[in-house]
């Protein structure tokens, strides 16, 4: 009886260990392993410039939003070609080359195993270009959604399985400044949204697709009464487990919606995004979740904190709290640990705030400097913030602020979210994908 309960205390210390080891080796998915920007990597560095802790950096293309993704030992990267010269100044005038490629690197040493075409027709749509969305890994398979409406699987070694076309399946975009929202993958399905109205006429949907042969599995329209560009979003579907239940979290079109992973149908819907129902809402910062609590970031104001597990209106019945003050985000999509909520707004302040009150901790306190668009992460108790210039600043985690580090690599046009894998962040900055170690 006793080796008996030995062999099951080792074998449950085993997958404990294998499931954390895997937490931190892989980062699938534009915000991580839980789709909340946490990592639990460890030995993290604190400080590094363009020379120093650098372990490798490799030239990338042109510039990006889309997050590195990283499974295993390969890293995957969605980039426009190379606008002509490469020495060429790469700034946010210049959407880069017509091409959309997918990049495979090495994470052990940054060189670039290949590279696939996915489509052509690149353009400029203020701050992004058509590659703004990252793609998603399960490790055998690696998606790709692109602002040109392309869905394309790939095997591990760059092998296409199937392609999709959403416009020309359900219509084009319709979106104001294109389209950039990130798809989310959970077993064996894809699962994208489509929220627009500036330009078209056609609803908003949300659409589940078989990873394993790109085939519709259902796809489930989601309408709203938001006016001109309240429509548009650019958010990124988010997955919920609350008591025993997993939904499909949507937000964007003045509403939180949550649905069926098997059908698309709505469960349940929250007003609040836009109280007074304004012409200019569009969303970009996308919503996250922790201990029951689903938080939804608007234009600005307000952010609304709401309970999971809602049936119906839940608008008034399901909402713990609303913050209406200083500090909210546009761009940057706000993080939370459970005790606390952290938002970054689009100059680089942050502001804490008890996650189950929506209590000011502290905050706003100046960080980065210059403008945010890439969201927050947080690991080790630290908070890294990084602006389009490519400046990280490190925050300390927990109810006192403090700014532990402020490092700048080269300078150039950034937007993406940083990634961490093992001990290592991983920065896309507009000329290279830094790597950067203690």
């Amino acid at each position: 009886m006793i080796l008996k309960k030995l062999i099951i205390t080792l074998f449950l210390m085993i997958l404990t260990s294998a499931g954390f080891t895997q937490n931190r080796q892989n980062w699938p998915h534009w915000r991580g392993p839980d789709h909340n920007g946490i990592s639990k990597a460890v030995n993290l560095p604190t400080t590094w410039s363009s020379t120093d802790h650098i372990v490798w950096k490799t030239k990338l293309p042109w510039w990006s939003a889309a997050t590195p993704i990283i499974w295993g030992d390969k890293i995957f990267i969605v980039s426009p070609s190379a606008s002509g010269d490469q020495n060429k100044e790469r700034t946010a005038r210049d959407p880069g080359g017509s091409e959309l490629i997918l990049l495979a690197i090495s994470k052990t040493n940054g060189d670039i195993l290949w590279q696939q075409r996915l489509d052509s027709k690149n353009q400029l749509h203020r701050k992004q270009n058509d590659a703004s969305p990252s793609p998603v890994t399960d490790g055998q398979h690696v998606w790709v959604v692109t602002g040109t409406g392309k869905v394309i699987a790939f095997d591990m070694n760059g092998n296409r399985i199937w392609t999709r076309d959403l416009q020309a399946d359900y219509g084009r975009f319709g979106h104001n400044w294109g389209y950039a929202s990130s798809p989310l993958f959970y077993k064996g399905s894809l699962f994208i949204e489509v929220l627009h109205g500036m330009k078209t006429d056609d609803p908003s949907y949300i659409l589940s697709i078989n990873a394993a042969n790109g085939k519709t599995q259902w796809h489930h329209e989601r309408p709203t009464d938001a006016v001109e560009e309240s429509p548009d979003a650019y958010t990124t579907p988010l997955l919920v487990n609350y008591q025993g239940k997993t939904e499909i979290i949507i937000s964007g079109g003045d509403y939180v919606t949550g649905h069926d992973l098997k059908t698309g149908k709505e469960i349940w819907r929250a007003a609040g995004l836009n109280p007074y129902h304004r012409g200019n809402y569009r969303i970009i910062s996308s919503p996250i979740f922790s201990n029951g609590i689903i938080y939804a970031p608007t234009r600005k104001k307000p952010l609304l904190a709401l309970k999971a597990g809602g049936v119906g209106d839940i608008t008034n019945s399901h909402l713990l709290w609303k913050w209406d003050g200083s500090g909210t985000p546009d761009v940057p999509s706000p993080l939370c640990d459970g005790e606390y909520f952290y938002m970054v707004d689009d100059v680089g302040n942050i502001t804490c705030l008890n996650a189950k009150t929506g209590t000011l901790v502290w905050g706003p306190n100046s960080t980065t400097g210059g403008i945010v668009s890439a969201s927050p992460i947080h690991a080790e108790g630290r908070i890294y913030i990084i602006n389009e210039e490519g400046k990280t600043a490190i925050v300390q985690a927990g109810k006192d602020f403090k700014l532990i580090a402020s490092n700048e690599l080269d300078g150039s046009y950034t937007l993406s979210s940083p990634a961490v894998s093992d001990s290592r962040l991983y920065i896309r900055t507009a000329y290279y994908l830094y790597c950067i170690g203690n």
